[in-house]
């Protein structure tokens, strides 16, 4: 049995870190997850070069889960993304969710079991994130956007939904300087001490201004992280609807109306990195 699935990444709204309520948005740019069955065992590849720790985690936890032995039973899994890794877009949340989604996929039809509720699936995947040392707060935000699709407000905490829903046909800019940033490296501290900043941008995404908080999210975490903030103020000096760091970093994000991309991208030219050109997903974790 062999079956795919893909699942996108998203792009922050408000950070998480700083007050454990959080908002992000689904986007174009996805990892694409396939798997079938073996003999035994968990065998893990990526595309990307990256440990396979999270992703044989994530499997290991469905096999516990549903009681089924790797001496009885395996997989073999592979991704291939289009998410630049540790850059503030949920690479490991969309990975964490197109494993956990597919092993349970398989593994409940071959043993004629139930599956996972879509919320299983999740709390799963945000278990092994956690349990792995990627993210700081759980990535509730993130796991759901890119689970989901469209637009998320989120209490990270308790893991409930404040809103969600889809979101309008934007063009998504992404400019991806030539560094990573892993969220477990960042300074919480720095994050922490602009709580009373952030939860403002946070007032403005529960009353559904996504673009204010967006824009006020990025400039407080920029500042806190030591990122410049000028990326984003020149995107919106261009004409992008909303522009800030996405996650903490290193990704910058502009929401583009169609006839804005393209000065947004000449304001951005010469910056070193790679700017990449996508939309909004509002499907999210799909079967293909």
């Amino acid at each position: 049995m062999i079956k795919k699935i893909k699942c996108p990444g998203s792009a922050t709204i408000i950070n998480a870190i700083a007050t454990g309520y959080g908002s992000a948005f689904g986007i174009g740019l996805n990892i694409k997850c396939s798997a079938k069955t073996i003999n035994s065992g968990i065998e893990c590849s990526n595309d990307v070069g990256a440990t396979t720790d999270l992703m044989e985690l994530c499997a290991r936890k469905v096999f516990e889960k549903y009681g089924v032995s790797k001496d009885d039973f395996g997989l073999e899994i592979k991704t291939k993304s289009s998410l630049p890794m540790a850059s503030g877009l949920s690479s490991s949340s969309a990975s964490s969710n197109a494993v956990v989604a597919l092993s349970s996929k398989i593994i409940s039809e071959e043993f004629n079991l139930k599956p996972l509720t879509d919320m299983e699936i999740i709390n799963l995947a945000i278990d092994a994130s956690i349990e792995a040392g990627v993210t700081i707060t759980g990535s509730f935000d993130d796991a759901t956007a890119s689970y989901f699709g469209g637009v998320v407000v989120t209490d990270n905490v308790n893991r409930k939904f404040i809103i969600k829903e889809k979101m309008d046909d934007y063009k998504i800019l992404i400019y991806m300087p030539n560094f990573y940033s892993k969220s477990s490296d960042s300074d919480v501290g720095r994050m922490k001490v602009m709580a009373p900043l952030v939860e403002t941008a946070f007032d403005f995404a529960r009353n559904k201004n996504y673009f204010k908080a967006l824009n006020l999210n990025g400039l407080i975490y920029a500042s806190a992280l030591g990122f410049d903030s000028g990326i984003a103020i020149d995107a919106l000096q261009s004409g992008a609807l909303a522009s800030g760091l996405s996650g903490t970093g290193s990704s910058f994000v502009a929401v583009c109306n169609h006839d804005s991309c393209d000065e947004v991208k000449k304001a951005w030219d010469d910056l070193e990195g790679n700017i990449f050109e996508t939309g909004v997903d509002n499907e999210g974790c799909k079967l293909i």
